[in-house]
């Protein structure tokens, strides 16, 4: 067997419905805050979809140069925000001597669903009037071109999107770039801003979204809640800068924690509905890649997307992996309060089970009001609690039947 590195985890960046920075995010979690909100980023009175989760207050020209944020898509803003706080709070300066060492994967969707703003241009002002930068802006791989060059390195580069796992996918995939040895350092997570008519009016209509709380949209979005009726989209990044072991001790990194397994499984079985089975197999593969028994796991961050059938299969995969010790683990899904980010959620809720063990706190489930018979374990309900917490778990369920589980553990 090869003699794999260890991969640890030095920084962390957020932006999120919540707050621009770490601090601000992870402070109103804590005070189980709600970001969900009415729709502003268009006109929504005509949609049977009201709600979402927006960054507020993100003035990109305010956190970055005018340059950079003009030739860069909201997602890929928001994920040079996340990853320039990432690499600050890792104390990672770069320079020759490392810069061919540090590698970038973000994962996302781009801008792809903004990208009839441009067909519209088309056909008012002809063609020769469309955004030169188009493509550079909606690309899915521009957030990770964007931060690899504003940092100058020269290590692996590149994106993926396995729908909403895709978050926890790249986190994972920096993991093994690692211990591949193709890179010491990589900056790894997801950004991204979906939230637009063409998504919201589809989301809806396959019946994604929630319709109901458009009267009352801080409740709106209720994981494990009898009364859950669909996700709230949201919109951010989060990214993790991942170091082996040795590279880290040798710079004097701040040390928070190790990435210590993941797991990864598909359900093969429907477009949009999840699998038991499939979710089980990745929380499983995940304790085994770390070397770890159900006994180990002192916290899980839930995909928990408030949709009916996602909590109720999760609890159930939860259930199947853990048997009795389940109804021990605390549970809490944070898109309660931050919506569901798409391909960032996974690597925003990555950061958080970051947070548990580095904080010893556990955030909650808010909205949390009308227990569901089907969903009856722990969801640590609209309060924080502190906690000892030596190991985290973070599932993360794509919506195509990709699934992804992450676990980090104390760096001893």
């Amino acid at each position: 067997m090869p003699d794999f590195p260890r991969i640890v985890v030095t920084g962390i960046g957020l932006v999120t419905p919540l707050g621009l920075d770490v601090a601000s995010s992870w402070g109103a979690m804590l005070a189980g805050k709600s970001g969900t909100g009415r729709i502003t980023l268009f006109d929504s009175d005509a949609f049977e979809v009201q709600v979402d989760a927006e960054v507020k207050g993100f003035v990109p020209e305010d956190l970055m140069d005018r340059r950079t944020a003009r030739r860069s898509g909201r997602h890929t803003q928001m994920g040079v925000v996340a990853a320039m706080e990432a690499v600050a709070s890792a104390g990672l300066v770069v320079d020759d001597s490392n810069r061919d060492s540090i590698g970038v994967i973000i994962a996302s969707s781009g801008a792809l669903f903004n990208i009839g703003e441009q067909e519209k241009v088309i056909d008012e002002r002809g063609p020769n009037r469309v955004d030169p930068l188009t493509v550079p802006k909606v690309g899915q791989y521009s957030a990770a071109v964007r931060v690899g060059r504003l940092l100058e390195v020269h290590g692996p580069n590149s994106s993926v999107n396995s729908a909403c796992a895709s978050g926890g996918d790249a986190i994972g995939q920096a993991m093994n770039l690692l211990k591949l040895g193709q890179a010491e350092v990589m900056i790894a997570g997801g950004a991204e801003s979906m939230i637009s008519r063409v998504v919201i009016s589809s989301l809806g209509g396959l019946g994604a979204l929630t319709k109901t709380w458009n009267h009352e949209p801080l409740r709106s979005s209720r994981p494990f809640d009898a009364k859950r009726s669909g996700f709230v989209l949201g919109e951010g990044a989060g990214i993790l800068v991942l170091e082996t072991e040795e590279f880290a001790k040798r710079r004097g990194a701040p040390i928070i924690c190790e990435l210590a397994g993941m797991g990864w499984s598909f359900d093969a079985t429907d477009d949009t509905a999840p699998d038991v089975d499939g979710q089980a197999l990745a929380m499983t593969r995940a304790l085994k890649n770390a070397g770890m028994g159900m006994d180990d796991i002192d916290y899980i961050n839930a995909h928990g997307t408030s949709t009916e059938l996602n909590d109720k299969t999760e609890t159930a995969a939860i259930k199947k992996v853990f048997g009795e010790r389940a109804y021990g683990i605390p549970i809490s899904s944070t898109k309660s309060m931050t919506g569901h980010l798409a391909a960032a959620a996974g690597a925003v809720e990555a950061a958080v089970c970051v947070l548990t063990i580095r904080e010893q706190i556990l955030p909650p489930t808010i909205n949390y009001e009308n227990p569901d018979p089907h969903c009856d374990l722990d969801y640590v309900p609209n309060k924080a609690r502190p906690a000892k917490v030596d190991a985290s778990m973070s599932n993360s369920f794509g919506l195509g039947g990709q699934n992804s589980s992450l676990i980090f553990r104390r760096y001893r």
